[in-house]
């Protein structure tokens, strides 16, 4: 679940369902964006497990939550539910790169109609969208720091605005910008660091506040270079 973006506190407490419905009485979880901390008892010791790599699957956070319903229900003893949990593990993503891409595109032109453009501007910010979200995959499996990657991807939707300008196939550039870069701006970080702060979760709604704002100004830097040298 942490490695699909699911906040911190449902995590904990799907812990903690799923090990008092095996018996465990009085189960300790603790979890922060990196990492998983669970013991059977306050006074065993502890297992940590590190969460390296992260991405967005909302759909294996809903599978996640519906193994442990059934868990909880006594539907599933806990080898099936291991078999489950590991079969949701290997799962790919719903969603392939390329229909990703599409969306990327078709959401760019919808937002930029969205803030007030126009619709000879839905093209161009389509396609600046799209190429930038092309850039933005290509550079997360190059590197594995994920604002390098967002900051290449706004770098590349900077320059398609331009020329699209230049060129006069766009009339109003911020509105291209604006509409292109949507699609990377980080919503889903933003809405858990609100949650898990409400939740009393402070560390982990600090870090993902501040992973939030990291990718703000990783997509405003590559933008404001390209328009520094215009």
């Amino acid at each position: 679940m942490l490695e699909s973006s699911a906040e911190t506190y449902r995590v904990e407490d799907t812990m903690n369902r799923i090990a008092r419905a095996f018996g465990v009485e009085n189960p300790q979880s603790y979890a922060t964006p990196t990492g998983i901390y669970f013991s059977i008892d306050q006074a065993e010791p502890a297992n940590m497990m590190r969460i390296v790599k992260r991405t967005t699957d909302l759909n294996k956070i809903a599978e996640v939550n519906s193994v442990s319903r059934r868990i909880a229900a006594g539907e599933l003893n806990m080898e099936d539910a291991y078999h489950a949990l590991k079969e949701l593990e290997k799962q790919k993503s719903l969603y392939s790169n390329k229909l990703m891409v599409f969306i990327a595109a078709l959401a760019s032109g919808c937002f930029t109609i969205m803030f007030g453009g126009i619709w000879a501007d839905f093209l161009p910010s389509a396609i600046a969208g799209g190429i930038g979200f092309i850039g933005f995959l290509w550079f997360d499996k190059l590197v594995e720091i994920r604002f390098i990657s967002e900051f290449v991807a706004a770098f590349f939707i900077g320059l398609l605005a331009v020329f699209f300008i230049h060129t006069g196939l766009g009339v109003e550039l911020d509105k291209i910008i604006i509409g292109a870069v949507m699609p990377l701006v980080p919503g889903l970080h933003i809405t858990n660091a609100v949650r898990d702060l409400l939740a009393g979760h402070l560390v982990a709604g600090l870090s993902k506040g501040v992973e939030a704002l990291l990718t703000a100004s990783a997509i405003g830097a590559g933008i404001a270079v390209v328009l520094a040298f215009v």
